[in-house]
């Protein structure tokens, strides 16, 4: 069946009183800009708490679905027919024929739900559903009623129009991009960092992102991997602006000069206190990152705690609580995973220490850092004015 309108439902913002207005203009926003990729002309309209989007000539139905669930804030996406003609036998036709084109096989439980949005229609709502199911049990026998747990739920509103749909598709949930701020990424080139990225921006922040690359050590192939990841995320964030830093110079220097034990904890703490340097500049209110507690050694809760104590933005890490299968479950429903574990290593791969420290001591990290300070400033500014940046979308 050919569908020309679609109905658009969401959920949290239906919760923000007199500010939702805002939460639903930033949601259009957000579908106009993902149907752009998509083939044919499409309209993205609101009306009372309703979110539609029109399409006008020929297009690819599939593509439109699959582009309106990367969309956060999208709870539900049901394909629908309107019609102007509000008479209600007009209705009962063209609700028979929906039935008849849209189930072939009519073995089926149904429920009507109708709503009157238009108080002045002469047929109540009660009404309707009696005399649609009634229609739909003498045309097709083969069905039955289940008003508790119907395989259809036909959904009939009367409003300036008629719609009329049953398919409910889910979309990705959460909240328009956009509506909470932005943040900074730490992108790397593993499973877990845009997984994180995604996350956070389902909650509708928006996403820039930092690689630290370590030429020669790391190749230009682990560079782009990065890059793929970027706009694999990008396709729920909108564009990212990758911020490429080159750190090999930074990696060799504390390489040289502190005890090789915290070499991942003092190369962490400079990687975010980067990143929220370049953050500051482009209005980010926090940083993320893909850190589990307990998956890897600088990943501890006092390995944490120590690289939190160079940043004074607040740091998320939505996936702190999840173990690695969870995390990459995640990556495969939202197409990152195969591209995660492409064998090219980033920068924190090559320069691991072999027995790295698991409990770093806040004081003994301190005093390592001393030996760095005759260089590591003007490296820091030199690495920040160098940076590359990449739009990825």
């Amino acid at each position: 069946m050919v569908y020309q309108s679609f109905l658009i439902k969401y959920a949290e913002i239906g919760t923000k009183g007199k500010n939702r207005y805002l939460f639903e203009d930033a949601l259009i926003k957000q579908i106009k800009n993902a149907l752009k990729k998509v083939e044919g002309r499409f309209l993205a309209s609101k009306e009372s708490g309703r979110i539609y989007v029109q399409a006008e000539g020929e297009y690819d139905c599939d593509e439109v679905i699959e582009a309106l669930q990367r969309v956060f804030g999208i709870a539900w996406i049901c394909p629908m027919l309107q019609i102007e003609n509000k008479d209600f036998e007009n209705i009962k036709q063209v609700v028979l024929d929906y039935i008849d084109q849209e189930y072939p096989d009519k073995h089926f439980t149904f429920k009507v739900d109708s709503r009157r949005a238009d108080k002045n229609y002469p047929v109540h709502s009660e009404d309707m559903n009696r005399q649609l199911g009634e229609m739909i049990l003498n045309a097709y026998p083969e069905t039955s009623v289940d008003v508790h747990n119907p395989q259809v739920l036909l959904k009939v509103e009367v409003r300036k129009v008629v719609n009329i749909y049953s398919r409910m598709i889910p979309g990705p949930g959460g909240m328009p991009v956009g509506t909470n701020g932005k943040a900074m990424l730490l992108l790397s080139g593993g499973i877990d960092s845009p997984v994180a990225g995604w996350m956070i921006a389902k909650r509708g922040v928006k996403i820039d992102a930092v690689y630290f690359h370590a030429p020669p050590y790391t190749s230009d192939r682990a560079k782009q991997k990065v890059i793929d990841l970027a706009k694999l995320v990008a396709r729920y964030s909108g564009p990212i602006p990758l911020h490429i830093i080159n750190f090999t110079d930074i990696q060799l220097y504390i390489y040289e000069q502190c005890p090789h034990e915290e070499l991942t904890i003092i190369m962490r703490r400079y990687m975010m206190k980067i990143a929220e340097e370049i953050g500051k500049k482009t209005d980010c209110l926090a940083l993320i990152t893909g850190e589990s507690i307990g998956q890897v050694a600088s990943q501890t809760v006092q390995s944490l705690a120590a690289t939190n104590e160079v940043c004074t933005v607040p740091v998320f890490r939505p996936l702190i609580g999840f173990d690695k299968q969870e995390i990459v479950d995640i990556s495969q429903k939202i197409g990152t995973f195969e591209t995660s574990i492409q064998p090219y290593e980033d920068c924190c791969t090559i320069f691991v220490a072999k027995h790295p420290v698991i409990k770093p001591n806040l004081n003994m990290i301190h005093k390592s850092e001393l030996a760095l300070n005759e260089k590591i400033d003007e490296m820091v500014k030199t690495a920040i004015e160098t940076a590359e940046l990449v739009w990825c979308d």
